[in-house]
């Protein structure tokens, strides 16, 4: 919705817009300059020299991670000099097992060992690139477990942040997407246009999104490890459901280790 309102005349979304709203990642001069141990420390160690150089220019940078707020040995993932704000989407975990199942081919279980897991760490499609015929990580999201995660972004102290539950935008896309609007005002410039706005949410809904996926394939889409052959990244919409779907034992426990948060989310 954001990348079809801030970067289209009238709001009309295609695939291509998400290239103005890219994936953080540490492409700086800084990597060639220095010898690192591991491929992990290169990328941990340039986290803000990479934002550093990003926000040389003295603009406004809108940027995706899957990043938890994390220190790793001493190296910020951001801090209050590269950070002017965050809007943080957070969804039931619940649900969040059906879509790592699907996403990454895994059994309940595993997608559950996956949201628990306090050292949990994802690799973005093309972060490998080889070097004299050896294999070099490039890039990598350290994410912890489901908890951490969103209290890591919750406590930000640095700069403000707009929560927003994932359930909530499937209720009411309009008023969400309005607080987000109204959010981003702090920082640049947006005139509130209601057609735009109705138009950025009519052309990404979920049948619109799978239909283009269906069309033209979807570059976050990934190959399954079982069958070699591309996942579907828009599966199921809302029928991915847990009350439907998951296992009454994984349900059990995703709500025992993750109770506090779930209540305080209205989860539970």
């Amino acid at each position: 919705m954001l990348a079809a309102y801030l970067f289209s005349k009238e709001g009309d979304f295609k695939f291509n817009l998400l290239k103005n709203i890219k994936q953080f990642s540490i492409n700086s001069k800084t990597l060639n300059e220095k010898n690192y141990a591991t491929d992990q420390e290169k990328i941990y160690k340039n986290w803000i020299p990479a934002q550093k150089e990003i926000n040389q220019d003295h603009k406004l940078h809108i940027f995706k991670t899957h990043n938890a707020l994390c220190s790793i040995n001493g190296n910020k993932f951001t801090d209050k000099h590269n950070t002017a704000g965050a809007i943080y989407i957070v969804r039931d975990p619940r649900n969040l097992v059906l879509s790592i199942a699907h996403h990454y081919s895994l059994r309940f279980e595993e997608a559950y060992e996956f949201l628990i897991n306090k050292k949990k760490i994802i690799f973005p499609l093309n972060s490998s690139v080889k070097n004299q015929n050896v294999e070099q990580v490039n890039d990598f999201n350290f994410l912890g477990d489901w908890s951490g995660h969103y209290q890591s972004w919750k406590n930000i102290k640095f700069a403000p942040i707009l929560i927003i539950k994932y359930e909530d935008i499937l209720k009411n896309e309009h008023k969400v997407f309005l607080s987000i609007l109204n959010f981003l005002s702090k920082f640049i410039k947006i005139t509130v246009d209601p057609k735009k706005i109705d138009n950025s949410i009519a052309t990404t809904t979920f049948k619109k999104l799978s239909q283009m996926e269906n069309e033209n394939g979807f570059e976050e889409a990934v190959i399954s490890q079982k069958t070699n052959k591309k996942l579907k990244f828009f599966n199921l919409g809302q029928g991915n459901d847990w009350k439907k779907l998951l296992d009454s034992k994984i349900r059990k426990k995703v709500e025992e280790n993750f109770k506090k948060e779930m209540k305080e989310l209205n989860y539970l």
